[in-house]
């Protein structure tokens, strides 16, 4: 019997031996797991950073093209010296004006995503860093030949008053034109200034609540929440929130497959609006619930 009892005592200490090295192994493997899904994360989250900058430069030197060619309308009606060219010149002047003031807005974001990005790579970020500054001069230059621009286009005008009455009288029937325009230009800056107008808010369910954004369960049902606690954008240059939490719920209304949520390697959630058309169809306020 005594001798039974030693066997079974060996052969148990065999099974828990043999379960530790499984426990060893299997916590190993995760371990492992974990640290694949971290550089995995890792990964992804310089992807996405490298996705946004090049998107991002992608518009802005769209944006500089639209300007040249715009500016070389302006040198063509200009020359023709048509008074029906004004109007022309005038619309041309004014989307110059608004792309310009995009493209800033433009370079700005860029400029901040070039500061969030968690690249490691100095020689990458000091290029694109290099880029930017590149670009900004080259917007302060578009700015200097957009008021030379404007000054030249004000010496035609005068000198245009100052010849025969009857081109005096047409150059009033323009110039009427040309205020009634410049009115219907403005509607439209404006128009448009709001149609790209979207506000976002995110923190926890306290915060909201405190703020009459979220009562009840209900999100923007009571017409008493705190618009200042919103931060207004433009929809075209903001595409990316960062949410600085491991936690994040949307409230509002948004399509699904306009966005995304991802983690960063700190496991933290940026939104990323992937189809900006879409993602702001049904509502122009973002509300995100984060821990």
């Amino acid at each position: 019997m005594k001798k039974l009892n030693l066997w079974l005592a060996a052969i148990l200490m065999l099974s828990f031996t043999a379960c530790d090295s499984q426990r060893e192994k299997q916590a190993a493997l995760g371990d492992i797991l974990t640290s694949e899904d971290s550089l995995q994360q890792i990964i992804t989250q310089k992807e996405n950073e490298l996705n946004d900058i090049i998107g991002t430069l992608n518009e802005i030197q769209a944006g500089f093209r639209q300007i040249n060619e715009a500016e070389g309308r302006v040198n063509v009606q200009r020359a023709e010296g048509s008074a029906a060219n004004k109007q022309e010149i005038l619309e041309n002047m004014q989307f110059i004006q608004s792309t310009m003031a995009f493209n800033r807005d433009l370079i700005a974001n860029l400029r901040q995503q070039l500061k969030n990005a968690s690249t490691t790579n100095s020689r990458l970020k000091k290029t694109l860093e290099e880029t930017v500054n590149s670009l900004n001069a080259e917007l302060e230059k578009k700015t200097a030949e957009l008021n030379s621009l404007r000054e030249e286009l004000a010496r035609k005008d005068i000198r245009i008053a100052e010849q025969q009455e009857e081109i005096s009288t047409l150059n009033a029937n323009v110039n009427s034109l040309t205020a009634d325009n410049a009115g219907k230009a403005r509607t439209m800056a404006a128009q448009e200034e709001q149609l790209n107008t979207a506000y976002y808010v995110f923190g926890t369910k306290k915060e909201l609540r405190e703020q009459n954004i979220l009562k009840r369960g209900d999100v923007l049902r009571s017409g008493d929440f705190n618009t200042d606690y919103f931060t207004r954008i433009d929809v075209r240059v903001t595409k990316t929130i960062k949410l600085y939490s491991k936690s994040a719920k949307l409230l509002t209304s948004h399509p699904e497959g306009s966005y995304s949520l991802d983690k960063d390697a700190q496991g933290q959630y940026t939104l990323r609006i992937t189809d900006v058309q879409k993602f702001w169809s049904v509502s122009k306020y973002l509300v995100i619930t984060v821990k």
